[in-house]
């Protein structure tokens, strides 16, 4: 018994190593310049776009943050008269 649970921990321990063992790591990076500056490109887009949107969310954290005297209640709730 002790022989077949040897043999069982050592096909398991075999079979989750196989996977690692299959990497193939002989390939070199061979994309041209090309692709690096549309890659940039992309990067600078997506940066670009995030700026404004951190913005508007601290402005939006500090207006829920912020506190309101009791005159800017009084004028917020009114009733607009037209």
């Amino acid at each position: 018994m002790k022989k077949f649970e040897t043999v069982m921990i050592s096909l398991a321990m075999l079979s989750f190593a196989a996977p690692a063992l299959a990497v193939d790591t002989t390939k070199v990076y061979s994309s041209g310049i090309l692709v690096l500056v549309f890659l940039g490109i992309c990067a600078l887009f997506v940066v670009s776009q995030m700026i404004p949107a951190v913005i508007l969310l601290f402005g939006m954290i500090k207006g829920l943050f912020k506190k309101v005297s009791k005159e800017e209640k009084a004028t917020a709730t009114e009733p607009v008269n037209k």
